[in-house]
């Protein structure tokens, strides 16, 4: 089993992760967006 610390900094990686996907995923939408609207025109 884990230990308590090695669980703690899982969970710190784990949060980091997800807020950078909170803001990546978002960002990448509107790229892709952008890139789809000036290809059709």
């Amino acid at each position: 089993m884990p230990s308590a610390n090695d669980m703690k900094a899982a969970e710190k990686t784990y949060d980091s992760f997800i807020a950078s996907l909170k803001w990546s995923v978002p960002l990448i939408a509107v790229i892709t967006a952008i890139v789809v609207i000036i290809i059709a025109t």
